[in-house]
């Protein structure tokens, strides 16, 4: 049985969160025995952006008040990602690894590849004309600004931006990240930041009213660069279950080890291994996920050894910035492992070396010509990426 409701208003937690006229209809037989029962609706008629922090999914409750000969009902927003017919869901936020579930990822890496495909082409795409994205970057950013930035303008969006908004935003001046996230969301449909603190993507998300996406916060995550890592995998290796990944180097500090070991834990039959010096290892949070999730990992120090039975060969660079004044402990640290020549021969043939860069001396130069090294192909992976994470935040499918 199909109804067709008209719902003059509606409020959560206080605040009006529907425009005063929305029509919305769906087909309640497979969840109703009766028009009131509760059960999950998908509002997914018009952008985010344009509305109410997000396409979300709400309960309808039986609680019913007629308001002008109108019956309306309590709503109350479910936490998690919604799926709508044909198991197309609607993102609201991009905050962390975990949110992402493998329909999700073969879904977001089919519109990326539908991105790459725009990229090539040589006309002007308007999907996301008449849109604002800002970046908020209180963090220093090359790939991630830049490709979110070309991102939006590839796809006919406009970019509010501002690079270092830790020294020359009212940051300085000791405005709270809320304040500014209430202050930004009024100049755009979505906000992409990189904050220096853990947690702060989730703290943004909470307060905006628009989509948010996490571009690094500090030590915690990077759910976009996983996103691409994985897309690129895919790509090179052709596969994602079955597959041994090496993750090396600062795995104690690098978000962007920890969101794509989340990730991998969503395939079957992978192997994890770590190689790092003693004093950046894994934390234990990433590995007690991993053992619950049924994902094997081994530490190791040998990376030779670790090189040669691995597809992926995942380096990183020992974090400076995240040791402060202990200098002394960076510099035992660093230059541990080393990817060059003698570890290209011992690597597989149809293995790849990737990095999420910038990096430093943990990859030689005389690397980059060998075909296994992904790692330029891996960050041009990451427009792709964040056209379709854009695309699907702001105008769905």
């Amino acid at each position: 049985m199909s109804i067709t409701s008209l719902l003059t208003s509606a409020t959560l937690s206080g605040a009006s969160v529907f425009p005063k006229s929305l029509a919305c209809s769906t087909d309640f037989s497979s969840n109703l025995s009766s028009p009131f029962d509760s059960s999950k609706i998908c509002l997914t008629s018009f952008p985010a952006s344009r509305n109410p922090k997000k396409n979300a999914t709400w309960n309808l409750t039986p609680n019913t008040a007629p308001i002008q000969g109108i019956r309306c009902h309590a709503m109350q927003v479910e936490t998690r990602e919604s799926f709508t017919a044909g198991k197309k869901f609607q993102l609201s936020d991009v905050i962390e690894g975990q949110q992402f579930d493998r329909e999700m990822l073969s879904a977001i890496f089919d519109v990326a590849r539908e991105m790459e495909k725009i990229e090539k082409s040589s006309s002007q795409s308007e999907i996301l004309k008449g849109y604002l994205m800002a970046t908020l970057f209180y963090e220093p950013s090359t790939r991630t600004r830049l490709s979110f930035e070309s991102a939006m303008k590839r796809l006919g969006g406009e970019v509010l931006t501002t690079e270092n908004a830790r020294e020359f935003s009212s940051a300085a001046k000791g405005e709270t990240l809320e304040d500014t996230i209430r202050t930004v969301e009024g100049y755009s449909d979505i906000i992409v930041m990189r904050h220096f603190e853990s947690g702060a993507a989730r703290k943004a998300a909470a307060t905006a009213n628009i989509p948010v996406i996490n571009a690094g916060d500090g030590p915690g995550e990077h759910p976009t660069q996983a996103l691409l890592d994985v897309y690129t995998i895919q790509s090179e290796i052709g596969k994602l279950d079955g597959i041994s990944v090496a993750l090396v180097g600062d795995l104690a500090n690098g978000r962007t080890v920890r969101s794509l070991a989340y990730l991998l834990a969503k395939f079957k039959d992978v192997k994890i291994y770590f190689v790092s010096p003693e004093i950046v290892k894994m934390k234990d949070d990433i590995k007690d996920y991993l053992t619950s999730n049924g994902v094997e990992w081994e530490e190791s120090s040998d990376l030779m050894e670790v090189a040669s039975k691995c597809d992926v060969v995942y380096q990183t660079r020992i974090q400076r910035e995240r040791f402060g004044e202990r200098l002394d402990l960076y510099e035992a640290a660093r230059g541990k492992y080393i990817v060059d020549k003698d570890l290209l021969g011992v690597m597989q043939k149809n293995a790849v070396i990737m990095h999420p860069l910038p990096r430093l001396d943990e990859i030689t130069p005389d690397v980059d010509a060998d075909p296994r090294a992904a790692y330029f192909r891996q960050a041009k992976n990451g427009l792709f990426i964040r056209m379709a994470l854009l695309k699907l935040l702001l105008v769905g499918w």
